[in-house]
This record gives structure tokens, sequence and C-alpha cells, in this order.
């Protein structure tokens, strides 16, 4: 692994040791002894399909958690790896058995080896600006949309591509700053209001709240307002709450479940007081923490029950489409890359399809589309690499997950590779670059590739 991008460094040995208590009080032990060892898990596990190390495994971490809680080895660096190198992508949840719920046990752990963890003397300040001060705030997050569109438009990202400036970062830095999307000063709610109602005179089927997210409303501002512009098409009246803030989804996966658990309290807040019948995300990473709020604040106790009642109701927009609305037509001889008949292939979203519980969504809504064939994706359920910012953190492991992907994707000799996540987007736009399939195909999220392509 890329040691010089590890955001974790060392934990002080000593005895006893301390984050072999804080697990002890932390994780739950009934959940690490459900794990039963059959390793159905190994299969659908990602690193240990690369690696075929046990430990690199689900049932290999819950072995390596229940250790420390036994008393039996000691958390050392080598435990902190496996826990980061693991990819979060919870695939392993569906095919157990006994119903472990890993991905609870993995952010528990996680949370508390932050607590304990002696960084280097750059990653403190980097981390409370970026988990304190800028995901949390969407102020801030517009005034980063106009930075980033600064430096696309004013011919600096142009200089300091052709100086080499970029070559300095590490590969997998530069790479992703190629693939970017152009940024936005103005989201959704600058853009279309807080109050969209349903379209062409339908009677509303249901009053939807838009989750805008951080970085979506950002990089991927495009994106939001055709998810709304759909949903008033399917006969939704929609709302974007303003004071909705950060899903708390990067927090949760990076040890920072108390700043997780103050954002879900705003959302839910914000949602409430919207009044709204379903909570609609774009975002599989984002749904995905938004459905465990019952969870993540199950020991609220002023927040629990209604925690419980938000995450009922959140649904990912594809989902929502097919379950309750209106559907339109879509076809592929409209739109700007619609040319008639055209292969189409998707990429799972993780968190939507093993969380969420929603893969098949996507795919009933392409199956829609006038003159595209939906061709498969063998492995398609399998993680890209992304990971939220894993890529970044574990760029060796991530390029290798990404290259045995793009494999797969060759095959499909599809022209449009769809996703259901903004992450998954940028990683198969990254792969599309590294294969140089560029000229032949394109990565899409498929909000924007139905939107493009309603029936006139």
């Amino acid at each position: 692994m890329n040691e010089a991008i590890s955001i974790k460094s060392r934990i002080a040995e000593s005895s006893p040791h301390p984050l072999a208590e804080r697990l002890k009080l932390t994780l739950n032990y009934d959940e690490l002894s459900n794990c039963i060892r059959c390793g159905f898990c190994q299969p659908a596990c990602p690193t240990f399909k690369e690696t075929g190390l046990e430990a690199a495994s689900p049932r290999g971490r819950i072995a390596l958690m229940k250790a420390v809680v036994d008393e039996l080895m000691v958390p050392d660096s080598s435990f902190v790896k496996q826990m980061d190198l693991c990819l979060g992508c919870r695939a392993c949840e569906p095919v157990c058995p006994a119903d472990v719920k890993y991905g609870q046990l993995l952010e528990a752990t996680r949370d508390a080896i932050e607590k304990h963890t002696v960084h280097r003397w750059w990653i403190k300040p980097i981390r409370k600006v970026a988990f304190q001060q800028l995901f949390p705030h969407q102020k801030r997050m517009r005034l980063l949309g106009s930075a980033l569109q600064l430096y696309q438009r004013s011919g600096i990202q142009g200089l300091l591509r052709k100086f080499g400036v970029m070559s300095l970062f590490p590969e997998t830095m530069s790479q992703m700053e190629r693939i970017l999307p152009a940024a936005s000063s103005k989201g959704v709610v600058e853009q279309l209001g807080t109050y969209v109602p349903a379209k062409n005179g339908l009677k509303p089927i249901a009053t939807v709240g838009m989750f805008r997210g951080c970085i979506m409303d950002v990089l991927f501002t495009e994106t939001n307002l055709n998810t709304v512009k759909l949903l008033s098409e399917a006969g939704f009246d929609v709302i974007i709450p303003e004071t909705q803030n950060c899903c708390g989804a990067l927090h949760a996966h990076s040890g920072e479940l108390e700043q997780a658990k103050n954002l879900a309290r705003k959302n839910i807040d914000a949602f409430a007081a919207a009044g709204v019948d379903y909570i609609i995300s774009n975002a599989g990473g984002c749904g995905a923490i938004l459905v465990e709020y019952g969870h993540l604040l199950h020991n609220d106790r002023d927040y629990a029950e209604a925690a419980i009642r938000f995450a009922e109701n959140v649904k990912d927009v594809s989902q929502i489409l097919m379950e309750k609305g209106h559907i339109p037509k879509f076809s592929m001889s409209n739109g700007s890359t619609g040319k008639g008949e055209a292969a189409i292939t998707y990429q799972d979203s993780c968190h939507l399809r093993n969380v969420m519980k929603a893969g098949n969504a996507p795919r009933d809504l392409m199956d829609r589309i006038e003159g595209a064939q939906l061709v498969e994706l063998r492995g398609a359920d399998r993680c890209c690499g992304s990971a939220g910012i894993y890529n970044l953190l574990q760029p060796e492991m991530s390029m290798d997950i990404l290259d045995h992907k793009m494999e797969h994707v060759k095959e499909t000799k599809a022209h449009y590779l769809l996703t259901s996540n903004p992450g998954c987007l940028l990683q198969m736009k990254l792969g599309i670059e590294r294969e140089q399939m560029t000229d032949h195909m394109k990565a899409v999220h498929i909000v924007d590739f139905l939107y493009e392509h309603l029936a006139k």
C-alpha cells in the first residue's frame, strides 16, 4: 500500500492497550459472535479476491476485531492497515447467512482507531478543515465550487497541465483531476428554488424532499437539477429544504461518528420541518447512510424515534420512480447523445445495492428506454474501487480493482456506462480514460441519461 497517502500514522503502544479497551466498550460483542466463519463473504469481497489473504476478508477482519476484544492480540499497525484496506462496500452483508452487520462493526472500529491515532503533523488540520469546517456548511461548499469553477474556466487548469505541475502529485490524484466534472457556484436551490411542483397538471402523487448533498451540489449540480426535473415529470411535488446539510457518510466511514450524528440530527430536523412524504437521494453513498440514521442515533433519546421514521422514508430516485411514479417514456432518438440504437451497461453502486436494497430499480428503468439494449456487466455487483475517498487513500488496491473491472467493461462493447453514485461515476470515467476508450464509451449518471432521453 502507498504509505505516503495513508491518513493513519501510528498508535501508541501501552498496556492495557487503550484502543483495545475502547473496542471492548464500543463493539457489539453479540454481533462479533454472530459470524459463523462459513466463508460465504470471501467470494464477494474485493480485497480478498485481490490478495487471497484471510485477514483481508470480512470474516478475517471480524476475527481480528474479536481477537482484540478477547485480549488475544494487540491492535498493532497491521490490525489498523487491514481495517483501512476494507472498501466498506458491504457486499458481504447480502450473502451472509447469519446477517452479520459488518458495516456497523467496521464503522465502530474505525471510530475507535481514529480516537487513538497519533497523526502526522499535517493530517490533523486537513481533517479538521474537511470534516468540521467544509463539508457540513453549504455556503462554504458554494465557495469551494466558485474556486473550482475559477480554476477550470480561467485557464489556470490548462497552464498547470501544460507545465506538468500535476505530475508532482501522486498519479491517481493527477488522473482524477483530469476527469473532474465542471464545478458550479450555484446549486439546485439557487437555480430552481426550494419548491418545484408536479408537471403537466398532474395530481401530485406525493411530496418528496430532495437530498442535494454537499459534493453533489458542487460537482454534479446538473445531476441534481435533472433529478428534480425528472421527479416533477413523474408526478411528484419536490421540496429542497435549505437547512439540510452533508449526509455524514464520509464522516462515518472515516472514524468521525460523533460528527456524523450531528449532521444526521440537522437533516432529520430539516426534512421534518418540510413535511415531506419521502426523502429522495440520487447518490448511493448518501442514501446508504440516510437509511441507517435509525442505527446511527439509536442511543439518542431525543432523536431515536425520529431517526427511524426518517430512515424508513428514504428512497433512491430510481426506486421512487419505479414504485410510485408516473414513469415517463424514454427514447434513444431524443437528446444530444441519442442516435437511435445504442448498447448501455450498468455498474452497481455498492451502497445502493447492498444497503438500500434497490439494485434492480435502475435496471428496470433502463429496460424502458426505447432503442437501448441493456448489456449486463459481468461483476457489476463488485465494487469499482472508488468507495468515497478510498481511491485517494489506497490508490494501489483501488487501481487494481478498477483495472479488473475495466476488463469486464470492455466485454460489453457498450456505448454508455451508467451508474447511480458520483464516486462510482468518477471512477468509471477514470477507468475509461486509463484504457483509452473515450472515443467510443461514455460514463453517465443514470439520472442525466434518463432526463436527456425523455420522449418529446
